[in-house]
Parts: C-alpha cells; structure tokens; sequence
C-alpha cells in the first residue's frame, strides 16, 4: 500500500537529514514523480514525467535519495537502472523484467506468493545456516508485447 505524497516528503526530509541533506525542489520533484507511479522508472521516463529536471542534477538527486534509504535502484540487463520508492513507501512487491525490453513492472506480494517464499527462505535457512533478513523476487523474462 503506498503512502500519501505528504508522507512520503516528511519520511524523505527526515531521513535526508540523517544524512545531512535537504529535500529540495528537485527533489521533491523526483519523489512526485515515482509517488505516482507503479512501476520503477528509468531516468529518461523521469524525465520525461517533469521536462523542468535537468538531467546531471535528477541523477545526483535520485544518487542522495537512494543514500538517504527513500529510492532504490533496480538494476536490469540493459543499460538503464530504474528507480522506485523504498518498499517501506510503496508496500512489499516484486518485479517482473522483460529481457527484451527492459521494462520492469511490479508484482504484488500476494500471500500465497509470500507463503511460498518464505516456505523456501526457511528451508535455505535451515539448510545453509544463513540467516536471511529480506528477500526481493524478480522474475526475468519476456513480457507480452516482446514475447
């Protein structure tokens, strides 16, 4: 379940402080722009979304978020990273990657999905001794437009 966009700005301004930064307009720009989105974007789609970003800055800005724990970096097989709120912000999800594409779409943590890695964290666990704290899925493959 994603947060409000006013929540999503005070958690950012509080954990940009703890690595003595300040949310600024870029990047309050940068947070609208994945708040408002369901899937992790490149930064060519970011800027895309807001034509005002200058591209140097939005990537140091998505650089300082992904440091100050608000955006991650899913990184694909093709020459873009994509970024997307922390899954604290948006709710636990997955993702599907299209290796013809490159897209990357989320994938919601259904609980049979979750019953079902967990079923297999607890076996890992058990039969490697390593102690798991979190898990992403991603699924690679082709998505319907490329397959």
């Amino acid at each position: 379940m994603s947060r409000r966009i006013e929540d999503v700005m005070a958690v950012a301004e509080r954990r940009l402080g703890g690595v003595n930064q300040r949310l600024t307009s870029g990047r309050r720009a940068l947070l609208a722009i994945l708040s408002d989105t369901d899937r992790p974007l490149t930064l060519p789609e970011v800027l895309e979304a807001n034509s005002a970003l200058a591209q140097s800055s939005a990537y140091r800005n998505l650089v300082v978020l992904e440091e100050a724990g608000v955006v991650e970096r899913v990184v694909t097989r093709d020459e873009f990273a994509r970024y997307e709120l922390t899954a604290d912000l948006t709710g636990h999800h997955h993702h599907l990657v299209c290796s013809g594409c490159g897209r990357v779409e989320d994938l919601a943590a259904t609980p049979s999905l979750e019953r079902a890695v967990n079923s297999t964290v607890a076996t890992v666990q058990r039969q490697r001794g390593f102690r798991v704290d979190d898990h992403r899925l991603d699924l690679i493959g082709m998505c319907a437009d490329c397959a």
